[in-house]
């Protein structure tokens, strides 16, 4: 379950009553567009139907019965936020967009690099000025995935800018190599691996560009700083050395 906090009211007139449910957010909206998938009970905050949420009076089971077919609140809850309305006071809708707008921006620096600086990493503080000077708004009652698209073409008048992978070698010498390909391997896609003669690990792993800094960093980290790296910029350089 989620906590009150984290919860918007959907609210549905029917039959002459009125039914309150607790949802988080994003989940409302995916139950609404027939896209969630995941448990019920990990995205509301109460196994319950209310008549007034904020004072906990609870409905008729009569006016259940007649509304729905049914008093298991389960049942009930998806049928309130599908056929209802989310209701979001406008404290809960500035949270909403603050906190979408941090994971639009983290979206966009982990995937996005600058082309015009050899597709360089754009630094997360670059990308929420830009969207600043854009004036890029986020909605804050649709997925950060919906809204990644519409930032671009706000971003690129302003910054060059375009979501790419990179793929990138690694050698790590034998006295770092068991523990840290443990590690690397999992930072992305691992396309090849081999382990050489004097026990050193080489690996080649493709992951989004915009996360070059941090894969240094965990590289630098498991390794003192002795493994080498490179970008591999087409498939003829896949004989990594």
């Amino acid at each position: 379950m989620i906590s009150l906090d984290e919860a918007v009211t959907a609210r549905l007139e029917s039959h002459g009553a009125r039914f309150e449910v607790l949802v988080d957010p994003d989940a409302a909206l995916a139950i609404k567009r027939d896209e969630f998938d995941g448990e019920l009970e990990e995205v509301i905050a109460a196994e319950d139907v209310f008549e007034d949420a904020s004072r906990g009076d609870r409905p008729a089971e009569s006016d259940l019965e007649d509304a729905f077919g049914t008093t298991d609140p389960m049942e009930i809850i998806p049928e309130v936020i599908k056929r209802g309305e989310i209701q979001i006071t406008a404290e809960q809708r500035r949270e909403m967009q603050e906190q979408k707008r941090r994971r639009l921006v983290d979206r966009i620096a982990r995937n996005a690099v600058n082309p015009q600086m050899d597709n360089a990493p754009h630094p997360p503080e670059r990308i929420e000025r830009a969207l600043e000077e854009a004036g890029f708004t986020v909605d804050p009652m649709l997925p950060v995935e919906g809204q990644v698209d519409d930032a671009l073409d706000a971003l690129r008048p302003i910054i060059p800018i375009r979501f790419d992978e990179v793929v990138m070698a690694v050698r790590v010498p034998p006295e770092y190599a068991g523990s840290a390909q443990a590690r690397i391997r999992q930072f992305g896609d691992l396309q090849r691996e081999e382990w050489q003669n004097d026990g050193s690990w080489v690996g080649v792993v493709e992951f989004p560009a915009g996360l070059q800094n941090e894969f240094y960093d965990l590289v630098n980290e498991t390794s003192s700083g002795e493994a080498d790296t490179r970008i591999i910029k087409d498939e003829d350089e896949l004989s990594t050395r």
